[in-house]
């Protein structure tokens, strides 16, 4: 029988050992302050060659390439990621897979940048002469600012910490952190620069809720045409309580013959009208009992801004009009709700 190396043997012993109890509470919180301090320190970076580096971002005709091998590989995508979603397209290379092949993905528009906390990371290293030859800006993210990468870019941005949070000094952990904030920083900058808003973010996130909250409109899940309840003045209050429920909205509107909107009856008026003695179903007008000036909406309302309404005002339902008080549809709660704006 072969004999079990000793490092196998140690790494056996090691992960049966018996469990002693530890303190994961000052753990974790060493962790903490740690990587707070470390980010605290970044300040010091985002200087004269920060704004560079956002000069050139802003600049570039082409797309933002994100590099980086192993962990720093990971916060690269992240960082491109961000980018892409903050008005800056962005994609990620995998600096391993850059030289056999994938560099073609980079063109002279684009600016480059690369993550390396050693700044000599072979795989990144490797494809910098080709970078540089086609004249691409280069912008490097490095905890040494001698480094063979950090040489090598038109911009070098200082991600450097005193000490990782792994108590060996190993594991990346306050490194990698630090260049996850950096490129958060250049991220929102960009952002603020190309004065990029809620609407724009929408229409990268189509698919979630924020972007279902900042693009879905009201002329979106508004009922239109014969689903709009609607009586003319004069009608008799049991009429209109027959098409109130037919179209079962909770409301119906009333207008003259231009479809200018006079007043809404809804089930709330219906039960204080109900207290009332004087009301006489089939010979009341509706005209007599609805509620004159009532709240409307336009078409071109976010559908999220109509719920805030109908939140405030404890009601179920709006009328959607136009400039001329013309009634266009009927926003209703429960299409709100559907759709996934709440």
């Amino acid at each position: 029988m072969l004999n079990e190396s000793p490092i196998r043997s140690h790494k056996h012993q090691a992960m049966n050992a018996p469990y002693t109890k530890h303190d994961f509470i000052a753990s974790g919180l060493r962790t903490v302050q740690l990587e707070g301090a470390a980010v605290s320190r970044l300040q010091q970076a985002v200087n004269g060659d920060f704004s560079r580096a956002c000069e050139l971002l802003l600049g570039c005709d082409g797309r933002i390439i994100v590099t980086g091998m192993g962990k720093s590989g990971h916060i690269g995508r992240k960082i491109a990621a961000t980018l892409a979603s903050t008005g800056s397209p962005a994609f990620f290379v995998h600096p391993g897979e850059a030289s056999h092949g994938d560099l073609g993905m980079i063109t002279p528009k684009d600016v480059v940048i690369a993550l390396s906390n050693s700044g000599s990371t072979a795989e990144v290293v490797t494809v910098l002469p080709l970078i540089k030859r086609m004249g691409v800006p280069l912008i490097s993210m490095t905890g040494n600012g001698q480094s063979t990468l950090a040489l090598a870019a038109d911009v070098h941005l200082d991600v450097s910490v005193e000490a990782e949070a792994c108590p060996l000094d190993l594991a990346p952990t306050a490194s990698t952190t630090v260049a996850l904030v950096m490129g958060d920083a250049l991220a929102i900058a960009l952002l603020e620069a190309r004065g990029f808003t809620a609407e724009d973010f929408a229409f990268s996130h189509p698919g979630g809720a924020l972007g279902r909250k900042l693009l879905l409109k009201v002329e979106d899940i508004m009922h239109t045409g014969d689903r709009i309840p609607a009586v003319t003045a004069g009608t008799a209050l049991i009429d209109a309580l027959l098409v109130m429920n037919n179209k079962g909205l909770g409301l119906t509107t009333i207008c003259d013959g231009q479809n200018h909107l006079l007043g809404v009856f809804t089930d709330g008026d219906l039960r204080r009208a109900l207290h009332s003695d004087i009301v006489d179903l089939r010979h009341t007008p509706i005209d007599s009992v609805m509620t004159r000036n009532g709240k409307t909406v336009n078409r071109h309302m976010l559908a999220a801004e109509a719920l805030a309404i109908m939140e405030h005002m404890h009601i179920t339902a709006l009328v959607v009009a136009d400039g001329e008080q013309r009634v266009e549809g009927i926003v209703h709660l429960h299409e709100i709700l559907k759709a996934g704006v709440a």
